[in-house]
């Protein structure tokens, strides 16, 4: 994955930020949008894009377009840096590959244990319960 031809492949478009401002925010653009196709990705190949795809799926449109939004600074510089380093981020979380979990047989003490508990815990109210009388 090379990052420098991702972020080349990414297409910023800044528009009016909503909430909080004041005139700020009727005036200037600073909210960032970030759309990346990931069919027609370059910096990906096949596999990456399919692991994309099987990933992202809930976050990506119908077409594979990933779409991110920033409006968190009031400075569109700082909302470009940290939409950058959010795809990013979220491109290298979505091509890690987890290792497929083993199951394990649960140890004997473990058993023992829980057995031993209970019936203790049988034991404990057993002994709440009035003699009986003949």
């Amino acid at each position: 994955m090379d990052t420098e031809l991702l972020i080349s492949e990414v297409a910023l478009k800044a528009i009016r930020s909503s909430g909080s401002g004041g005139q700020n925010v009727n005036k200037v653009s600073t909210k960032i949008e970030l759309q990346f196709d990931v069919n027609n990705s370059n910096g990906l190949d096949e596999s990456e894009k399919v692991l994309l795809i099987e990933n992202l799926n809930t976050r990506l449109t119908k077409n594979n377009v990933l779409i991110l939004q920033c409006d968190e600074s009031r400075s569109q510089l700082k909302n470009k840096k940290i939409i950058k380093e959010r795809f990013l981020e979220l491109i290298k979380e979505a091509l890690t590959v987890q290792k497929e979990r083993i199951p394990t047989k649960t140890p004997k003490s473990v058993k023992l244990k829980r057995l031993k508990n209970k019936r203790q815990n049988a034991e404990k109210k057993a002994n709440r319960k009035p003699p009986e009388l003949d």
